[in-house]
């Protein structure tokens, strides 16, 4: 171990386990668990709270998180999926997840209004 490595305790992930047993689970998140599981315990039970709480229908946050991981700024295909299947289950129909990920392209956008003003300063003829 080196002198920048901090040793971690055994500590217990309930939370960690309870999103891999619900396949509701990054894969990327497993370093981050090893090197930090009281962290990544923490993020998923501040991640949860609006899934566990709130006055939306479920079909409705999952439209969200398609919506979120399909975005250009996530682009999180199982997420998508993952999402896309939950959606259905609680009664979405292809419209409706259609519609959902046309509205991502929106943030498409954000590209030209950051360069293009840059572009107009930045190109003197």
């Amino acid at each position: 171990m080196s002198q920048h490595e901090k040793p971690q305790p055994n500590v217990p992930t309930p939370l960690c386990e309870e999103h891999i047993a619900k396949g509701d689970w990054n894969p990327l998140w497993d370093q981050l668990r090893e090197l930090d599981p009281e962290f990544m315990e923490a993020y998923l039970a501040f991640r949860s709270v609006p899934q566990k709480n709130g006055p939306l229908p479920q079909k409705y946050k999952e439209l969200i998180l398609i919506a979120i991981n399909a975005a250009t700024t996530h682009l999180y295909g199982p997420g998508v999926r993952r999402h896309m299947r939950n959606a259905i289950q609680h009664g979405a129909t292809r419209e409706e997840i259609l519609e959902a990920i046309q509205l991502t392209t929106v943030m498409g956008i954000h590209s030209c209004n950051l360069a293009v003003p840059i572009l107009m300063e930045e190109w003197k003829p």
